[in-house]
């Protein structure tokens, strides 16, 4: 059951929701690594993620995910262009975070802009058919003998440096979602087993009052 502190607390994040802020994750394998992912995602706010996973299931690491695969929903694609579709279709500018020459240092990339960062798998990064389909490449500037980190860790550093240049922008200080996708993901959140029963028969969700609660009829 939903507490008033509850729903509150959903509203308040819910309202720092990035809609035009997302990641692409290009055939990441390792599920620990997609939990830390999506986590590093939840953190900063962003709203929903996407996956290239060619085939089989999309598994991801339950501990590592920290319970927040709930909040943040991943919409899987079985190919590359598939994605890239959907993404540029939503005005979003894609770049691609990959160590080539001409790659640009992350800090100097402007995130305020509708954008989706695209990461590549474990073993060979970013494929040469993404790079060549993303409007941009960005860059995690290495002083060691490495030459990239941890695809987990580059997220949570690009995610964090987006964060840092909205938050001074103002971007997190009003809700940005357009008010159905909010009315529809603050019901979900708060009542998900009724929204479940609601979706099984075809109705719309029930409006909620100001602690949360169900104002109207409950589906049975």
């Amino acid at each position: 059951m939903s507490t008033p502190k509850r729903y509150h607390r959903l509203r308040a994040v819910l309202d720092r929701r990035q809609p035009d802020l997302t990641v692409l994750l290009e055939d990441v394998q390792v599920p620990r690594n997609l939990a830390a992912i999506l986590r590093s995602c939840d953190a900063v706010g962003v709203f929903a993620a996407h996956a290239v996973w060619p085939g089989g299931r999309l598994k991801i690491s339950r501990p590592a995910s920290g319970g927040n695969r709930k909040w943040l929903p991943v919409h899987k694609h079985r190919t590359l262009a598939a994605a890239l579709d959907v993404l540029k279709g939503q005005g979003l500018r894609v770049l691609a975070a990959h160590p080539t020459p001409d790659a640009v240092p992350f800090r100097e990339v402007d995130y305020t802009h509708p954008t989706c960062l695209l990461l590549g798998n474990e073993d060979n990064g970013v494929t040469p058919e993404a790079l060549a389909a993303a409007d941009g490449v960005v860059q995690i500037p290495m002083e060691g003998m490495g030459t990239s980190l941890n695809v987990s860790v580059a997220a949570a550093l690009l995610l964090f440096e987006a964060q840092r240049q909205r938050r001074a922008a103002g971007l997190y200080d009003a809700p940005r979602l357009d008010p159905e996708t909010y009315a529809r993901t603050l019901f979900e959140w708060t009542w998900p087993e009724i929204a479940a029963q609601c979706r099984k028969r075809g109705v719309g969700y029930p409006a909620l009052g100001e602690e949360g609660e169900i104002l109207g009829e409950v589906p049975r």
